[in-house]
């Protein structure tokens, strides 16, 4: 997923080469999502490149920072998701940003 330019200060100088080693080495360009994205149970099956098994759609393969914080670059922090997956694990995180930008422009 493109990061969004007020947020790219908080991803450190080398994300590409650290999200490229996750989807590389570490997946092998499938997806990594074992279930937390709340939309399956055990792995998904997206393979980056390919047609999504259940959408159909090209897949493309991201990097989720599973504490929403892009500054923990930790692998254990990071996990390969398909761009159904990563979407569907952000869907709350996505939610709070949305009420608190409302809540600030309302304050304003």
């Amino acid at each position: 997923m493109p990061i969004r330019a007020e947020e790219r200060d908080r991803y450190p100088s080398d994300w590409r080469a650290i999200s490229l080693a996750i989807k590389t080495v570490r997946a092998d360009w499938f997806c990594e999502c074992m279930g937390e994205c709340d939309r399956h149970t055990g792995w998904c099956l997206a393979r980056h490149g390919r047609q999504h098994p259940i959408t159909g759609s090209k897949v493309v393969l991201t990097v989720a920072h599973l504490d929403h914080t892009p500054e923990n670059c930790d692998p254990d922090n990071l996990r390969a998701m398909c761009q159904r997956c990563h979407l569907s694990y952000d869907r709350e995180h996505h939610a709070e940003t949305r009420r608190n930008t409302i809540a600030a422009r309302s304050a304003a």
